[in-house]
């Protein structure tokens, strides 16, 4: 075990995190392997509460550790890297990296669309809509929390779907047969506001990617605006840029 050096102008604290993050990354502690608790790691390094639990929040905001509530702190798997080439849906990404993909549904509901909303969705004021907000797991782990708006005439009774297991883009492609073939999509980086703290279990402050996306069939129809939260600790999004068809622009 590294012993702390309290003689050493290094704080307490960033000595363990580097002693933590070192173990993490020679993998002697594995993805999803529970860390001590805080008391074990005050014992064992002869720090004090403090120290530990500003360790963890460095770890965990570098990405290497979650905290579960009521269950602990754990070591986390390597980043969600999710390419930005293809349309594909919460459900099917996390099936094809080996995940078991589920859903919290937060709301279900049908509204008559204000402004905003209204012009998001190219609708008229007062359109009803379908409003569907869920927290996205990937085995058991919340990732991300998803508020999508559609045109309920596009897709009249969506809701008696059980959209806590059942992937809304294969109900709107098996069912109403929308073919859903490119978006538009902005993404930012932001901190957690006490909401999304709360549903994805984070350690304040916690650092999110917001994004937004308009969704469109193969018929160029806008069948839906989405707003997303997703863990700053868990994911990154890759693009793949191509040069210019006459070579680089000078720099």
């Amino acid at each position: 075990m590294a012993r702390l050096k309290r003689n050493n102008p290094i704080p307490l604290y960033i000595q363990l995190y580097e002693t933590l993050r070192r173990e993490i990354q020679a993998d002697r502690l594995k993805p999803d392997e529970q860390l001590p608790s805080e008391r074990e790691l005050c014992e064992r390094y002869e720090v004090s509460r403090m120290t530990v639990r500003q360790a963890l929040v460095d770890l965990g905001r570098e990405g290497l550790v979650y905290s579960r509530v009521g269950k602990g702190t754990f070591v986390s798997k390597p980043k969600i890297d999710q390419q930005l080439r293809t349309l594909t849906g919460f459900s099917l990404e996390m099936t094809s990296r080996g995940s078991a993909p589920s859903s919290r549904v937060l709301e279900a509901r049908l509204q008559p669309s204000d402004a905003g909303q209204a012009n998001m969705l190219h609708i008229p004021a007062g359109s009803e809509i379908v409003i569907l907000g869920r927290v996205r797991l990937a085995d058991g782990l919340p990732l991300a929390v998803e508020t999508v708006y559609l045109p309920h005439h596009l897709c009249p009774n969506l809701l008696r779907h059980d959209f806590a297991v059942t992937s809304l883009y294969e109900v709107l492609e098996r069912e109403y047969s929308f073919r859903l073939t490119r978006a538009e999509q902005t993404i930012e980086a932001a901190l957690a506001n006490s909401r999304d703290i709360g549903l994805l279990q984070l350690i304040p402050p916690a650092p999110v990617l917001v994004m937004e996306r308009l969704t469109f069939t193969d018929q160029d129809v806008l069948i839906e605006y989405v707003q997303s939260t997703y863990r700053g600790d868990r994911y990154k999004f890759r693009a793949a840029l191509a040069p210019r068809q006459n070579g680089w622009m000078a720099q």
